[in-house]
């Protein structure tokens, strides 16, 4: 096994990994909402904000049910902003105090009728909390980065930084609407060999139908051991898609899927399951499970 891969968003702009990583422990924007519960998104958007010569792109928005007060806190607050960035590794404590304290740019703004929070970043980039006047129980949180032909991070078919935003954000969703006031635990792997076409790791792992599912569908994977898991498709991008796992605790489930292009010779695939509220015996389940579900698929080619 190798070390534990660095969290992609960064502001060094270290690398993706590579190669087969079982660790425990964001141009593509959602269209669709985070969770089935969310029945009619508040559509509060503006026009994205330019600075001088750069263009900004929004790479994902998501709307969340609650007052911009507890959205702002949990971009604000380390202890918070563990519950949903990333996942769990040796530094993430570090990045997140460099990240989001050292290196981030408080703004507040005003509109007609849309008030703004935003924290921003040299490289041009920013995570933006806009909550409208006449709807304060509701707060669209977006984040914009430079054109993509400013981007160190885009390798012409996928941008690392934009899907672990897109990842982050979603986390902070199920976070905030799901386990609001919990501490969170992931298990992850990543840079996994999806396979050959005759015999992808897809399939292999019981989840070559989600793709298919439409959001707020069920999917049903059947692990290498013969055990079920169901939960309910709440988003989906070009190059990923989460799902929420009704097992032995409502958790997150990510699949980032890495092209050919940007992975050769088959592509790769990176799974994020976020957990809450687990005791130290469902902790240790959920990590045997885990290691079950994709351990076995790391030599395959």
């Amino acid at each position: 096994m190798t070390r534990e891969p660095p969290l992609e968003h960064r502001l060094d702009r270290r690398p993706e990994p590579h190669g087969d990583q079982l660790t425990s422990v964001g141009h593509h924007r959602s269209d669709h909402s985070t969770s089935p519960r969310a029945e009619h998104p508040v559509d509060h958007r503006a026009e994205p904000h330019h600075t001088p010569a750069v263009l900004h792109r929004e790479v994902v928005s998501v709307d969340v049910p609650l007052p911009a007060d507890v959205v702002w806190e949990h971009v604000r607050k380390p202890e918070l902003i563990h519950r949903w960035y990333g996942w769990d590794r040796d530094d993430l404590a570090d990045d997140i105090e460099r990240i989001f304290v050292e290196h981030a740019e408080v703004e507040h703004d005003h509109v007609p009728g849309t008030s703004i929070r935003r924290l921003r970043w040299h490289h041009h980039e920013d995570l933006e909390l806009r909550c409208r006047d006449d709807n304060p129980g509701h707060t669209l949180v977006i984040v914009h980065r430079a054109a993509r032909d400013l981007s160190v991070s885009f390798d012409g078919v996928r941008d690392v930084v934009d899907e672990n935003w897109i990842s982050s954000v979603h986390q902070l969703h199920f976070a905030l609407t799901v386990h609001r006031g919990e501490d969170r635990r992931t298990f992850a792997v990543h840079g996994l060999d999806a396979g050959p076409h005759q015999n992808p790791l897809m399939y292999r792992a019981g989840l070559h139908g989600a793709r298919g599912v439409p959001i707020g569908g069920h999917v049903e994977a059947t692990r290498p051991d013969g055990t079920k898991v169901g939960g309910t498709v709440v988003y989906r991008t070009d190059l990923q898609f989460g799902v929420w796992l009704h097992g032995i605790a409502e958790s997150l489930l990510v699949i980032q899927e890495v092209p050919v292009a940007s992975h050769p010779p088959h592509g790769a695939v990176n799974a994020i399951l976020n957990t809450y509220g687990l005791s130290d015996e469902l902790r240790a389940e959920a990590q045997r499970r885990w290691a079950g579900w994709w351990d076995g698929h790391r030599h395959h080619a």
